[in-house]
């Protein structure tokens, strides 16, 4: 007598967002793979010299169209499979966050600031060093304290220093008028107001440029700077790319009109278009490790936080889409806080510069262009991506040591 299969485990998360994009694109790869191998399609791709196994792939369609077609409509069809399976198993994996916030200093809105010094991990130092870290606007700050054993801001804090960490949460209704200049010269400065002076910044992304910004304007009570994966030169890789984002913000002003924000799903679709496969990619290979694995459970972690993102308030949005990728202001020297332009080659703090090789987020040559201006800046060019560098599993010794490192001599 057969027996039913057991219902399937209960979803838990959804994601990854925005999931039908994901699953087109998926398709539309699949699709263009299989008529590109069918002997009447002229649709094979034009070579640049930049696949080396194209000439390969060329020879052995001609020796077996069919068997080729064949093979190409096999691999698509496992890939997809591939796929599906690892969306699968994400959503149904049992793994949670359990990390509890530290005490609020000080709120205002949504934000706050969290003092990760108050949990008692670490050595009790009289005068340890106060450090603030700013992470970006369109991600959570639990990045920077993922999961257990995945937690730069406790770390630092073991590491015998006093870290805040600045969590700017949801757009409040205020917020979502606020441009640039209310974030930085208002909620991060009243924030800076709570702490003691000769204190330490750390900007991760998005964030890195908001702590630029506010060290000029406060250098006075700043002793030194860190900037993690930061952009400055927005049109250094690719400037037909960084103009094609800001093409899109005619698009989003429906979204600005009804909700005051650029929301979550459209911000991820944005990145998508900066890494089309890369999704699909992670969650094929996901699907392949060990359920119960500390890299399952790290992938699982770090996807909920990208699925958890925060929207943009529209002022914001299109200062950063419009100033930033499509005008580049920071990298003409245009871009202004308060009215003032934001000049790095002026500010003479000590500073830590980390560019990670393999970020597909921020390009190299992109952060490099700003420590050309910061020429006594230490820089660190860790083999690792956006953020890997900062939660992923070797990012101890990637980044989180030698940052630790640098605070504690400054």
């Amino acid at each position: 007598m057969s027996r039913d299969p057991p219902p399937p485990a209960p979803l838990r998360r959804r994601g990854p967002r925005p999931l039908l994009l994901h699953l087109m694109l998926s398709a539309l790869r699949s699709s263009v793979s299989i008529a590109a191998s069918l002997p009447w399609s002229a649709a094979w791709p034009h070579s640049k010299g930049e696949d080396p196994r194209l000439p390969a792939l060329r020879r052995a369609r001609a020796a077996d169209p069919e068997g080729f077609s064949r093979a190409v409509l096999a691999r698509a069809l496992a890939e997809d499979r591939a796929l599906i399976a690892g969306i699968a198993r994400y959503r149904r994996h049992p793994h949670q966050r359990a990390l509890a916030d530290p005490p609020t200093l000080w709120q205002e809105g949504e934000t706050r600031l969290l003092d990760y010094g108050a949990l008692g991990e670490g050595p009790r130092r009289r005068r340890a060093k106060t450090v603030l870290v700013i992470p970006s606007l369109v991600n959570r700050g639990t990045i920077l304290d993922l999961d257990e054993g995945a937690s730069l801001m406790r770390y630092l804090a073991g590491r015998g220093l006093r870290p805040y960490l600045l969590d700017w949460g949801y757009p409040d209704a205020a917020a979502r008028d606020f441009t640039l200049t209310d974030y930085i010269a208002g909620r991060l400065e009243r924030a800076l107001a709570q702490l003691p002076e000769r204190l330490l910044l750390i900007g991760y992304c998005m964030g890195g440029l908001l702590a630029l910004a506010a060290a000029q304007r406060q250098r006075r009570r700043i002793r030194g700077l860190a900037l993690l994966a930061t952009p400055w030169d927005f049109h250094a890789a690719d400037p037909e790319v960084a103009r094609a984002v800001a093409g899109l913000l005619p698009a989003f002003e429906a979204a600005f009109a009804a909700t005051g924000t650029l929301p979550v799903d459209l911000l991820q679709t944005l990145f998508v278009l900066l890494d089309p496969w890369g999704v699909a990619e992670r969650y094929r290979a996901f699907g392949r490790l060990p359920a119960g694995s500390a890299r399952a459970r790290r992938f699982v972690v770090l996807e909920d936080w990208l699925n958890d993102g925060i929207p943009l308030s529209a002022p914001v949005a299109r200062e950063t889409l419009g100033g930033w990728y499509g005008e580049n202001r920071p990298g003409r020297g245009l871009w202004r806080v308060a009215g003032e332009v934001v000049r790095p080659e002026r500010l003479d703090l000590p500073a830590f510069i980390a560019i990670p090789e393999r970020d597909r987020i921020v390009p190299p040559a992109s952060a490099e262009a700003l420590a050309a201006l910061m020429p006594a800046a230490h820089v660190l060019r860790p083999r690792a991506g956006h953020v890997g560098m900062v939660a992923g599993m070797s990012a101890e010794r990637a980044l989180w040591a030698p940052l630790a490192d640098f605070l504690e001599n400054v």
